[in-house]
């Protein structure tokens, strides 16, 4: 029989429906790779490609090996006012905000879990600056990091990179979770994200990997088959306020929590989005205890199923897997592997 859970996170209710017969072995391979690396824009040597860098990092023998410029098709665009209108009923601004492009590696097929640990952790402390840079212009209230891999996860380009969207607004889905946080707080005075890690690290059902200052696990109303977060298990509502021994320890959670799906799912396309409070906003209510009651946290989804006219229309998910089952072939898969 199907069951309904509820996210505490965000009050949205889920189905994990296994009688769908989704099981971990029915999901296929990732696409195959989509990009000539001799035509690639964010290989070495084709840097004249690609707008000049906001940021370079140098590895070994002065060669770059991180990379960070403007995303050449830009969703907004830094220069102008915002211009806040109305057009009757409705509301427009301007497309101001900003879109960069970390590129993460000069190599081109390489995978974000086989990086080296000093590539990881260059990366991490550069996506981090990047934040705080970002948040000094005071026309954003938010900044989205997120991460697509393969086709099938949105990513035109093979070549490893994340993308950073500072935006000025406060997203919708962000909202609702720091609304559903601060009800939690209201009722118990506790973070719910700390109270999902404390429950996380207690049941163990769930988890994926876990070391000094992270957990990463499946959460229990996976609205995906294989979702997983990497949430802090220091209390930090800003990932601004990030220590640098702990982004160490999130470059390690990342590795090993992209590792093991990699090695269980194939290589799978997916999409990565930190969520993060934000560092302004419109309604002051929405900042008044979010020091307290929020806590930024990655959430890692692999596209391996499709959502339909249900989902959309209902707001529902259908999830074929349960988050237990998942969580479970992956540390039988690293066992065997």
């Amino acid at each position: 029989m199907s069951i309904l859970r509820k996210d505490p996170v965000t009050n949205g209710w889920v189905i994990i429906a296994e009688e769908r017969a989704m099981r971990p072995l029915d999901f296929k391979p990732a696409d195959p790779p989509s990009t000539d690396p001799a035509r690639c824009p964010f290989c070495p040597g084709n840097e004249h490609l690609t707008p000049a860098a906001i940021r370079t990092v140098n590895g070994s023998g002065g060669k770059w090996s991180v990379r960070v410029i403007p995303n050449k098709f830009a969703a907004l665009r830094v220069e102008g006012e915002l211009n806040r209108r109305g057009v009757g009923l409705y509301s427009e601004m301007n497309g101001i905000g900003a879109h960069e492009v970390v590129i993460e590696t000069p190599e081109h097929g390489q995978r974000m879990h086989s990086f080296s640990d000093e590539q990881l952790i260059t990366v991490a402390r550069v996506c981090h600056e990047r934040v705080i840079d970002l948040s000094r212009d005071q026309r954003f209230r938010y900044v989205q990091i997120f991460r697509n891999f393969g086709p099938k996860a949105g990513a035109s380009l093979e070549h490893p990179h994340t993308q950073i969207i500072a935006l000025p607004i406060v997203p919708r889905w962000v909202k609702e979770e720091l609304a559903c946080a601060r009800e939690h707080w209201q009722r118990t005075e506790r973070c719910v994200f700390c109270d999902i890690v404390a429950q996380e690290r207690d049941d163990g059902e769930r988890l994926v990997y876990e070391n000094e200052h992270f957990l990463s696990f499946m959460p229990f109303a996976s609205k995906f088959p294989f979702e997983t977060w990497i949430l802090p298990k220091i209390h930090r509502a800003d990932f601004r306020l990030a220590e640098a021994g702990e982004l160490q320890c999130l470059a390690d959670a990342l590795r090993q929590t992209l590792k093991l799906l990699a090695l269980g799912l194939a290589d799978p396309p997916y999409n990565l989005m930190l969520h993060s409070a934000p560092f302004s906003a419109h309604d002051s209510e929405l900042l008044e205890n979010t020091a307290n009651d929020y806590h930024w946290h990655i959430e890692i989804i692999p596209r391996l199923t499709i959502p339909g006219g249900f989902e959309w229309g209902t707001g529902f998910h259908i999830n074929p897997t349960s988050p237990e089952t998942a969580s479970r072939f992956l540390r039988e898969a690293q066992a065997s592997a």
